[in-house]
């Protein structure tokens, strides 16, 4: 039987069966919590594994194999970053985020500060969310159109509708269950496929030594700003995101949000230091073989280097990878789309939209579809229409941690912290990024390196903290009545689930 047809028949099973965990987490999914949240009770195994599948996506699966293939070890620096902000999101902040019974980052910082004027994060959340999704939907088309011979856009139409699908019919349980299949796929196929039939090929260790520069075994020979770049970018990021926190918000416990998150920041480590292997290997086991860019390399190895059946198993690691990063932020898009951004367009028009829970769960369940639908397609029409989707998401990215940070983790950490001196160090560390992006951009040599260029976010960063510091120390401190609100729901002490702010129509 040829192997390209046993690989298809893998990849499809695989997708029917992303539908088929789709329809089974919709019989769990009762209310808006269940919807959002996965109800706020998974346990360790669960949550772990939700973790990791949501932030190991394609740059780290594919990308990290193509940066080991080109850079040796250092290329799993990268997904070391990511490993490292999982790491310390979940040992430093993980367990308060939990107990604040919370949908969205900008509720967070609603609560901590008792200032609407923080409300801004969430247009800024919203374009983040939503161009991952459509630059995760982008990529594991590409997958498609090796594997079926398809024109890129039905590759990315067909293969977005699958997770808008299982997304939209059962929303985080749905996605929970698709991802614990996700990552079993993915730890099967990068550790116990693709790492011991690539290194067997290349001779182990000792005939990759052998046979390339001295250089693929420096831990730096990617470069030390490159590595600095990551843990900037990634690290940081990772800390913030609305995709992450809306996985912190399913922990059952705080325990679980904490030591559930820092094992699978250990595991994205591995995973790191697994792709760069397997990289390296293929830069000696496919040394006859013409590689174009990088990011083929993954595809190079399931065709070339494993037999007929396990190839297809692993490409479709390589999409269980993309999928689950381009579900998990479909999910956050709606979810700040309709818990943050909507009121706060509404005000601007003098109408109050109110976010607690209706009388009616499966109400607020329908609107919740409505909101992942309607997301998830504009999410595919960006993919299809825009080349440059991955620029769009670096500014997004950059106004993310340049822009807010600050005043994020400021007021996890600092009770001196005020809202106005929020609302100012987020409109000055968005405008320094977006500035300096700007004159980067007009005196870059080509297009699109001033985008690229890490600058932006460093001034941010600097700004935004200079400016929090001083505002909050000028400023009077937060009212005495949001303080306590915040202390009583950080201890735990306050607040029953039906009490909680959520997103209604």
């Amino acid at each position: 039987m040829d192997s390209s047809f046993i690989n298809i028949a893998i990849v499809v099973v695989y997708l029917l069966a992303m539908l088929a965990f789709g329809w089974w987490g919709k019989s769990r999914t009762k209310n808006n919590s269940d919807f959002l949240v996965a109800g706020r009770r998974l346990g360790p195994f669960l949550y772990t594994g939700t973790m990791a599948a949501v932030v190991l996506g394609g740059a780290s699966t594919v990308g990290g194999v193509g940066l080991g293939y080109k850079f040796g070890i250092s290329g799993m620096w990268l997904v070391v970053a990511i490993g490292a902000g999982v790491l310390l999101l979940s040992l430093l902040f993980a367990g308060t985020i939990q107990k604040l019974k919370i949908y969205t980052v900008s509720q967070m910082l609603t609560l901590r500060y008792g200032s609407t004027a923080t409300q801004t994060s969430g247009i800024v959340m919203l374009a983040y969310t939503l161009m991952l999704c459509a630059t995760s939907t982008g990529a594991y088309a590409t997958i498609f159109v090796v594997l079926f011979g398809w024109e890129r856009w039905l590759a990315i139409a067909i293969g977005g509708a699958i997770v808008l699908v299982y997304s939209t019919i059962g929303g985080m349980w749905s996605i929970t269950l698709a991802d614990q299949v996700q990552f079993v796929i993915k730890t099967v196929g990068i550790f116990f496929l693709m790492l011991p039939f690539a290194l067997n090929a290349a001779g182990g260790l000792d005939g990759i030594r052998a046979r390339v520069d001295a250089s693929f075994f420096q831990i730096d020979g990617i470069g030390l700003q490159t590595i600095i770049t990551y843990f900037v970018v990634y690290t940081l990021g990772l800390l913030i995101g609305q995709d992450i926190w809306q996985r912190v918000f399913t922990a059952k416990t705080p325990t679980v949000a904490r030591w559930g998150g820092a094992t699978a920041g250990v595991y994205c480590i591995l995973y790191g230091l697994a792709g760069a292997l397997i990289g390296m290997a293929a830069n000696v086991a496919l040394a006859g073989i013409e590689i174009k860019a990088k990011d083929d390399v993954y595809a190079e190895v399931a065709t070339h280097l494993l037999p007929i059946g396990i190839g297809g198993l692993v490409l479709a690691a390589a999409v269980a990878a993309m999928m689950s990063t381009a579900s998990g932020a479909l999910i956050a898009a709606a979810t700040v789309a309709r818990a943050d951004v909507m009121p706060f367009v509404a005000s601007w028009f003098g109408k109050n939209v109110d976010t607690s829970d209706s009388d009616n769960p499966e109400h607020d369940v329908k609107a919740n579809r409505y909101w992942v639908l309607g997301l998830g397609i504009v999410a595919i029409i960006i993919a299809i229409s825009t080349k440059d989707v991955v620029a769009a998401l670096t500014i997004a990215y950059d106004i993310l941690v340049g822009g807010l940070l600050v005043a994020i983790i400021g007021g996890l950490v600092w009770k001196r912290g005020t809202g106005i001196a929020a609302a100012a160090s987020m409109g000055v560390g968005s405008v320094i990024t977006l500035g300096t992006m700007i004159v980067l951009e007009i005196n870059a040599k080509a297009p699109l390196d001033g985008i690229y260029a890490n600058e932006p976010i460093y001034y941010g960063l600097i700004a935004s903290a200079v400016v929090y510091v001083a505002v909050s120390l000028a400023s009077k401190p937060t009212d005495p009545a949001v303080m306590k609100a915040w202390t009583d729901r950080v201890a735990g002490t306050k607040l029953a689930e039906e009490e909680v702010p959520a997103p209604t129509a």
